[in-house]
């Protein structure tokens, strides 16, 4: 039996203990436990989240693109989302995969930029500097079982260098002149490998936004996970610039002519 008044139901006043029977602060809960509430929990799956991010270098620096397009599931669900941040003066960064992790990722990237800032070492962080901080960040979170479940492309331009490299929620690393996340990975990349590889020195900024733009649509007419709608990131010695949101011009005129698949009756 439970032999404390206060816990016995209507009429009660949570803030009075009428009875006097017990401190209000140590007042005991005789409700029914949920005996997995004190449990761990780890996210088991991404729940809403972006697709493709590309990021390619040119001439004078790095340029990276991403739609912003944030699905819950199969909906689409975020039409408004961006995913391509700047970090400090020098670096931007795109993410794939959970956007509130990518919003814990803002969260301690600022927080970093916040403590160098005030240091005032004369001295900023770069690409190389962010990226190997998120390397450790997400190879730590899935040592521990609890990954950041993101697929991140940083960029930038510091001293001179172009700087491009890509890490995961494994904390996997690696660099090249053309990169991209999610399906983007499996479509985009050999569109972006046959226009940039070799002429990375060459590339002009508009030839550059041209190769992606071109990438950005056939990924909307493949990737059903994708939309119209983005945003393109420049980093070059001069700083960071990221676009206003861009559409895609796209036509679907074609598809009058599919008829699916197997034996066809008219």
């Amino acid at each position: 039996m439970d032999h404390f008044p206060t816990n016995w139901g209507r009429p009660r006043n949570d803030a009075v203990d009428a009875y006097g029977t017990f401190p209000i602060a140590q007042r005991p809960n005789n409700a029914p436990k949920d005996a997995f509430s004190a449990g761990i929990q780890r996210t088991q799956q991404p729940i809403v989240t972006g697709t493709s991010v590309l990021a390619i270098k040119f001439k004078d620096g790095v340029m990276m693109a991403a739609d912003n397009l944030a699905s819950y599931g199969s909906l689409a669900r975020f039409k408004d989302i961006q995913r391509l941040q700047a970090v400090g003066e020098h670096t931007v960064i795109g993410a794939g995969g959970d956007m509130s992790d990518f919003q814990y990722i803002q969260a301690i990237l600022d927080e970093l930029i916040v403590d160098e800032f005030t240091a005032q070492d004369g001295h900023s962080l770069g690409p190389a500097e962010i990226h190997n901080y998120l390397a450790q960040v997400m190879y730590a979170r899935r040592s521990k079982m609890n990954p950041l479940w993101n697929a991140l492309l940083v960029g930038g331009v510091k001293d001179g260098k172009r700087f491009l490299a890509f890490v995961d929620l494994l904390g996997t690393t690696y660099s090249a002149s053309t990169l991209a996340t999610g399906y983007g990975a499996h479509i985009a990349q050999p569109l972006l490998r046959q226009a940039v590889e070799g002429k990375e020195d060459d590339l002009t900024e508009e030839e550059a936004l041209r190769i992606l733009e071109q990438s950005m649509k056939v990924l909307f007419y493949r990737d059903a996970r994708s939309l119209d709608k983005y945003q393109v990131a420049t980093v070059t010695a001069e700083g960071v610039k990221i676009s206003e949101t861009k559409r895609l011009e796209t036509s679907w005129g074609f598809a009058e002519g599919i008829r699916g698949y197997g034996a066809q009756t008219q």
